[in-house]
């Protein structure tokens, strides 16, 4: 049975289409993807699946800050990439045991490749960022564009 997708859905992405039935089109007539189109010989394997990152974003008058706990990596093992309008944070938290699964009484936290992109309310000057990372707390300061801020410049002749 063939359900139609939400707008949360395509908001967010929401539904992973490998765990639930085909979504449908916006005409209703045909699946997103149909199992004719999925073949897995076709797709680049990637490592397992990647966690995701929750962040606080939040403004003040000069600047966006996003927070994102990420306890246990150390901070070469994290990636910020920032550009006007978007960041990415990429990491990996390794797990130094190795622990058999029968062994485990419960088994919660997540170990492994984790990302989150962000997409910002309003540019942000790249150059001027800042991270920190205090106690698994990584902190990401990004000084807002100041489109407004004109500057003179000199005609020279050559």
């Amino acid at each position: 049975m063939l359900r139609k997708q939400s707008f949360l859905d395509k908001l967010t992405g929401g539904i992973p289409l490998d765990e639930e039935e085909p979504l449908m089109r916006d005409d209703h007539k045909e699946p997103i993807i149909s199992e004719e189109e999925t073949n897995d010989d076709e797709w680049i394997e990637e490592d397992a699946e990647e966690g995701q990152l929750t962040v606080d974003v939040f403004q003040n008058p000069n600047e966006i800050v996003i927070k994102t706990m990420v306890a246990g990596v150390k901070p070469e093992d994290i990636d910020v990439s920032i550009n006007r309008e978007m960041v990415t944070i990429k990491g990996r938290r390794h797990q130094e045991d190795v622990i058999e699964d029968k062994d485990f009484y419960f088994k919660e936290l997540y170990w492994g490749g984790f990302s989150r992109t962000i997409l910002l309310p309003e540019e942000v000057d790249p150059d001027g960022a800042q991270a920190t990372e205090t106690n698994g707390l990584l902190t990401i300061r990004l000084p807002k564009h100041d489109k407004a801020h004109t500057k003179n410049i000199k005609v020279k002749s050559r």
